[in-house]
């Protein structure tokens, strides 16, 4: 008999002596203890979301969601991000796959300016995004003379929403391509397959779930940006007030507005994070099968 089946024979006995007596084993005691001391912060997690629903009146939601306030805001926050998204999807693939696959100077420092919108304060976002686009701002003069207005723009909340929001996609395409295997890429270009192939029918299956999983993530953190877009593009209805500025504002006018509309972000929260973790969850499990 080995060591490990030894060692996993006195374990089994051992279980079953204590099984016997009725007596709880340390790890029990100590999944006890962990339990209800992370009690607080749970309920502290919880509640918040609990009064939310429990404040706002679902049987009328239908009702405050179909205002003109709600449904210009729930257009222009889909259609925005949406754009964002696509934009992310088409320049920062690229991107992802030139850190994911090249070694190059300043590596280092490009991959730390890609995870820096993530940390940056969205006031702090909004402000950068004035100072270079804005009518004052680095390339303000120059967009003037081409008849180019962003700042205060619909224009302006896609490019805020880009910002914040488009390192959560790169970051995850950069760990899908990473994990990619390079030997199926070039076995496809032995058997006759140009990059362009190889790309579409190789690296992107192989990729998939990570991909998805950061493009959801994005497109929730684009839906849900506040601070950026309130500072570069303003709060105009209709133009620039997506949904959590028509929050921010029906707090103070129209509170069932603004309540209907915190109730639908939060749904929409939740259920990408479910499918971010399913899609995540998937990807280990091809991993272990593999």
């Amino acid at each position: 008999m080995g060591t490990n089946e030894a060692a996993e024979t006195i374990r089994i006995r051992v279980g079953q002596a204590r099984h016997a007596q009725g007596a709880s084993t340390p790890r029990q005691w100590i999944g006890i203890g962990l339990f209800w001391s992370a009690v607080p912060m749970i309920l502290f997690l919880i509640l918040p979301l609990l009064a939310l629903i429990w404040r706002a009146d679902l049987a009328d939601i239908g009702i405050h969601l179909t205002q003109p306030v709600a449904r210009r805001a729930i257009f222009l926050s889909l259609w925005t991000s949406a754009t964002a998204t696509l934009l992310t999807v088409l320049f920062g693939t690229p991107l992802a796959l030139l850190m994911a696959r090249r070694r190059f100077p300043l590596r280092r420092a490009l991959d730390t300016v890609i995870d820096l919108p993530t940390v940056l304060p969205p006031a702090v976002a909004g402000l950068a995004l004035l100072m270079a686009f804005g009518r004052r701002g680095m390339l303000g003069q120059s967009l003037s003379v081409a008849g180019l207005e962003i700042a205060f723009t619909s224009l302006a909340v896609i490019l805020a929403q880009l910002f914040v929001a488009s390192p959560y996609y790169i970051r995850a395409a950069i760990g899908g391509f990473s994990r990619s295997e390079v030997e199926l890429e070039e076995a496809a270009t032995l058997d006759g397959a140009d990059n362009r192939q190889v790309f579409r029918f190789v690296t992107v299956p192989l990729a998939r779930a990570s991909l998805l999983g950061g493009l959801v993530m994005t497109w929730a953190r684009a839906l849900g940006d506040f601070g950026a877009t309130i500072l570069f593009a303003g709060n105009y209805p209709g133009r620039t007030q997506t949904m959590p500025l028509a929050i921010y504002i029906g707090f103070e006018l129209d509170l069932d507005v603004a309540l209907a509309l915190s109730v639908v972000l939060m749904a929409t929260a939740f259920g990408i994070l479910l499918l971010v973790k399913w899609l995540l969850g998937r990807t280990d499990e091809g991993n272990q099968q593999g």
